[in-house]
C-alpha cells in the first residue's frame, strides 16, 4: 500500500499564525507535533515509510524536508504552483504507477486532526479492501454531528456488498456546501456524510478516471512519465503546471464517476478549517476559555486567546478569539472565524505582502 499526503494548502483561515511561508500544516496547532508530522505518524503503522509521498509547494519544500527526516528525500514532490487537488493527486499517482500501476494508494490531507488513530487505520484498511475488490474509487464519509454549511456532503445508497458490514455504501451523489436549511435536511434524512477529502483507490483506477474525465490533465501527466525521479523532474513539472488548469478532484472526477463507494469513518475527524474548529478540540478551563501564553482573563468566558509572547488581558468579554504574533493581532467574534479569509484577501488587495 502507498499513501499520498497533500500538503500544499495555504491555511489562510488561520491568519496571522498561518502564513504563505508557514501554512497551518507546518504548525503545532493541536499537539506537540505539527499537523504534517501527525499525518505521517498516523499512517506509518499502515504504510511503510518508503511508500509515503508528500506533495507540497516549492516554497515549503525545505520546511517539509526538515520536519520529516524519516522519509526519503525523493518522496517529497514539489509543485511549482498550486493547481488544486486533481493535478496534485494525478502527479503522485504517476510517481507511484511507475513502480506499481496496480498499487492501492491512500490520499490524505496534511492538515486534519483525528482523535482515534487506530479506528482511522481500520477504516482505511476496509476502504483498501473495497478498492481491491473492484475497479472503483473509494472515499471516506464522516457521520455528521451538526448541520455544517462549510463542508461538502456525500449521499449514500445501498451497502456495497454483504461483507461490508454496512460500513461501505454506493454513492448516490456529491453535494456542494449547502445553506443551513439544506444542511439540516441532510441530517434529518440520515443518509448523508460529511466529505472528508480522504480517498482510497488503485493507481490504475484513478488514472483511468482522470483520462476519461480530465483528458487534458491526463496528457500533461503522461508527458511527465519519463522525467519523474530524474534530475529533469523539477523542470518538467514546472513546464506542465504552467499549462495545467486548476481543478479539484471532487469536481473534476468524483462528481462525474459512476463506480464510487463511501466508507463510514467514525474516528473523531476534524478538518481544522478555522479558529473555531481548533477551539472545539482544545481543553478549556472552568469558564470555557482556552488560554495559551501570558494571558489574564477577568470576567471572561468562552474565549480562545493565544499569545505569542506579549501579555494579553481581557476584561468582561465573551466569545472572542484573540491571536497575537510578532507582527499582527487578530481579534474576532467566535463564530466568525471563516471570515478571517476576508482579512487575507484585503491584505492581498492592498499589496501588504509582508503580512501574508
Amino acid at each position: 500500500m502507498h499513501a499520498v499526503i497533500m500538503a500544499g494548502g495555504k491555511g489562510t483561515r488561520f491568519w496571522p499564525a498561518g502564513r504563505e511561508k508557514k501554512p497551518k500544516q507546518l504548525l503545532k496547532m493541536a499537539g506537540e507535533r505539527t499537523l504534517l508530522q501527525q499525518a505521517v505518524d498516523r499512517i506509518l503503522p499502515l504504510v511503510p515509510r518508503e511508500n509515503i509521498l508528500v506533495v507540497t509547494g516549492e516554497a515549503h519544500g525545505r520546511d517539509t524536508l526538515s520536519q520529516l527526516p524519516e522519509l526519503p528525500a525523493g518522496n517529497i514532490i514539489m509543485e511549482p504552483m498550486g493547481r488544486n487537488t486533481a493535478p496534485c493527486i494525478g502527479l503522485a499517482s504517476m510517481a507511484i504507477g511507475i513502480k506499481d500501476p496496480e498499487a492501492v494508494m491512500i490520499v490524505l490531507p496534511a492538515d486534519h486532526v483525528v482523535e482515534d488513530d487506530e479506528a482511522f487505520r481500520d477504516t482505511l484498511r476496509l476502504a483498501a479492501l473495497a478498492a481491491e475488490d473492484e475497479p472503483c474509487l473509494v472515499t471516506i464519509g464522516i457521520p455528521p454531528r451538526s448541520p455544517e454549511t462549510g463542508f461538502g456532503y456525500i449521499e449514500r445508497g445501498e451497502p456495497a456488498s454483504a461483507k461490508s458490514r454496512n460500513d461501505v455504501f454506493r454513492v448516490l451523489s456529491f453535494r456542494e456546501k449547502p445553506d443551513l436549511e439544506t444542511a439540516r435536511s441532510f441530517l434529518e434524512k440520515g443518509t448523508f456524510f460529511w466529505n472528508s477529502g480522504i480517498f482510497v483507490w488503485k493507481v490504475s483506477s484513478i488514472m483511468k478516471s482522470i483520462r476519461k474525465y480530465l483528458p487534458d490533465l491526463y496528457e500533461e501527466l503522461l508527458s511527465l512519465e519519463c522525467s519523474l525521479g530524474t534530475p529533469e523532474e523539477a523542470g518538467a513539472i514546472r513546464a506542465a503546471y504552467e499549462r495545467i488548469l486548476p481543478i479539484s478532484i471532487d469536481y473534476g472526477v468524483m462528481e462525474k464517476a459512476r463506480d464510487v463507494l463511501v466508507v463510514k469513518g467514525d474516528f473523531g475527524w476534524n478538518d481544522l478549517g478555522s479558529w473555531d474548529a481548533l477551539a472545539d478540540l482544545l481543553p478549556k478551563d472552568d469558564a470555557g476559555n482556552i488560554l495559551r501564553g501570558p494571558v489574564l482573563a477577568v470576567d471572561t468566558q468562552n474565549s480562545l486567546v493565544l499569545s505569542g509572547g506579549k501579555v494579553i488581558a481581557l476584561v468582561g468579554v465573551d466569545d472572542l478569539a484573540v491571536v497575537e504574533t510578532e507582527d499582527a493581532i487578530l481579534v474576532l467574534k467566535r463564530g466568525r472565524s471563516q471570515d478571517v479569509k476576508k482579512v487575507v484577501d484585503r491584505l492581498e488587495r492592498e499589496n501588504k505582502k509582508e503580512y501574508l
